[in-house]
């Protein structure tokens, strides 16, 4: 599942791959960018932001994208078969004479000037994994709202960039705090803000995601995905529950005894 470490090493592949050389191919794949053309130009960069990529190209264009919940870049040589799902799933081709960039299911693609990126990126809060993170901001936005569940206010990019459904869990559960405990009254707030930093930044090199410091690849994870299971630190059998406006519930996944407080009726 893409969240901020995913997209940051998503970042740094496109930027290998297509940063330096003009483009011999750009082919966008949706109906409002069906006239853009960005073949001859230099990609610059490839900048994450959050969830987000930014593909900044010479002449001052930004190519935006966002991976939600089941999109996908890929890169492949010049004698590589292509992968990453069937073609009519691609969206967008970015192309030089040693690497195409491919993008599949991109739920999210538009072209913008690069000095209106504010646009799409300016409501994030501070980047986990990005040179603009700031602690305190990041703890400031959190509490802004001091009644809202731990696991919402963690979510919600406003407050801090990168975290998504899986960290949101294993958060919780590394602290003990239950995902519906309102934030403001998580003791000593600071710790999620320093150890959500943590573990993405031990993540970002990684291939397969970690947080329990145990790389094999049946522990990997302390709660995520594991309804049912039993709790690798008490044996309870974890619980699953949607958590979230209705519109836009998400699955949490928790420990009843290791993290004691308010919760929703599991689901299994």
């Amino acid at each position: 599942m893409p969240e901020g470490d995913t997209v940051w090493q998503t970042a740094q592949r496109l930027h290998q791959a297509l940063a330096g050389p003009p483009l011999i191919r750009s082919d966008l794949r949706v109906p409002r960018l069906a006239t853009a053309d960005l073949t001859g130009r230099r990609v610059l960069e490839v900048v994450p932001r959050g969830k987000h990529l930014l593909t900044r190209v010479e002449g001052g264009l930004t190519l935006h994208s966002h991976l939600r919940m089941d999109g996908a870049w890929r890169v492949y040589g010049p004698d590589e078969r292509w992968r990453g799902g069937p073609h009519h799933q691609i969206r967008a081709i970015l192309a030089t004479a040693e690497h195409s960039a491919v993008g599949y299911r991109l739920p999210v693609l538009e072209l913008l000037r690069t000095s209106d990126e504010d646009r799409v990126v300016g409501h994030l809060g501070p980047d986990l994994l990005g040179p603009d993170w700031d602690p305190d901001e990041a703890l400031r936005r959190l509490l802004a709202d001091p009644s809202r569940p731990v696991g919402e206010a963690l979510l919600d990019q406003r407050n801090l960039a990168g975290i998504g459904n899986v960290y949101k869990s294993e958060l919780c559960f590394v602290l003990r705090v239950s995902p519906w405990l309102p934030i403001g009254e998580v003791s000593a707030p600071e710790r999620l803000v320093a150890h959500a930093k943590r573990l993405l930044e031990a993540n970002r090199n990684r291939r397969a995601r970690v947080t329990t410091a145990e790389p094999r690849s049946d522990r990997r994870l302390w709660v995520y995905g594991r309804p049912g299971r039993p709790c690798r630190r008490c044996g309870t059998p974890l619980r699953a529950a949607g958590q979230g406006p209705a519109d836009q519930e998400r699955s949490t996944f928790w420990c009843p005894t290791c993290q004691p407080g308010p919760r929703r009726p599991a689901l299994s």
